[in-house]
């Protein structure tokens, strides 16, 4: 690959391949990628980042194939980033999600990447905040985040949105209440997808109670959480979500509560250091950790004593 500041000019001047490009750096991290998220950093906080999750089968990425519609009739660039369960063969995304959005494959204000979970849990990737960068840096308007939709753990999504979109299918029952504890805690806008069948009405009822439990009445402003209906194959609704979004985009530069690159970042430095810990524990010999290991067992040390020793441990041998 050219040099980084070569690929960031090309990048920042709307070359769709120098994103690309700058995307499969980051996501695989290879030697281009450290130099490639120096540069950007000057060039970050200009996009809005809009996070939608929720289980699997509840027209995720239907939904946002007609989100994405809606975002260019008001003239704004958007990037997409969905992301796909990895392949048990390659490890790169099966593309379940992208294939439903080429619509917008002729469109050169579109950018739609499909990256691999990679048996990362949360609902990302590992990469997934270095990718928003990149497509931050390249001037999208819009950044959207698709998780994979593996459940109410998916919620490292409000890591690295500034709005989060919790979709949901009528009739949901037992999916609402999986989510009450989870996913649902972390929604700026709920949407009930697929309106056009029965049930939406009483789920959107269900949804509401449940946030009405959440809300904390004695703590002044704030942000209500609002529920929609949508039907994504018509588009119904679809417009309203919109300015729904808005309505909280506006809210957080209002509030001054819009806090850009800074909560992706403190992200990605917790989650790197931790992998690079893991990684230097990996290469120890594995009868370095056998005095730990019996301490822990004789009842002499719980795992989080050991776990610190072991860490300064390899901190000491650097």
């Amino acid at each position: 690959m050219a040099g980084a500041g070569d690929i960031i000019a090309r990048l920042r001047s709307g070359e769709p391949l120098a994103l690309a490009r700058a995307i499969t750096a980051v996501e695989n991290e290879t030697e281009d990628a450290a130099g490639i998220l120096r540069a950007i950093q000057p060039h970050l906080g200009h996009a809005r980042v809009h996070g939608f999750t929720g289980p699997p089968g509840v027209g995720k990425s239907t939904l946002v194939d007609a989100y994405i519609t809606e975002l260019r009739k008001r003239d704004l660039s958007v990037g997409v980033i969905a992301v796909d369960p990895s392949s048990p063969v390659s490890g790169g995304a099966i593309l379940g999600d992208r294939v439903r959005m080429t619509s917008h494959g002729v469109d050169p204000r579109v950018f739609v990447r499909s990256i691999a979970a990679r048996g990362h849990l949360g609902g990302l990737s590992a990469t997934a905040a270095f990718v928003v960068d990149v497509l931050d840096a390249a001037g999208k308007d819009v950044v959207i985040v698709e998780t994979v939709g593996t459940g109410q753990s998916e919620v490292e999504v409000a890591q690295v949105a500034d709005t989060k979109v919790v979709v949901c299918a009528p009739g949901a029952g037992d999916d609402v209440q999986a989510l009450k504890a989870g996913i649902i805690e972390i929604g700026d806008v709920l949407v009930v997808n697929k309106a056009d069948l029965p049930d939406a009405e009483p789920t959107m009822k269900r949804l509401g109670a449940m946030l009405a439990l959440r809300r904390r009445p004695n703590v002044p402003g704030g942000w209500t959480p609002e529920v929609l209906a949508t039907t994504a194959t018509t588009g119904a609704g679809v417009a309203a979500l919109a300015d729904a979004i808005q309505r909280h985009d506006d809210y957080l530069g209002a509030s001054g509560r819009k806090s850009g690159s800074g909560p992706r970042l403190r992200a990605l430095l917790a989650q790197t250091a931790g992998r690079l810990a893991a990684e230097r524990v990996a290469k120890l010999d594995p009868a370095a950790l056998d005095p730990l290991v019996d301490a822990v067992r004789r009842g002499e040390l719980d795992i989080k004593s050991a776990a610190e020793r072991l860490l300064k441990d390899v901190q000491g041998r650097d």
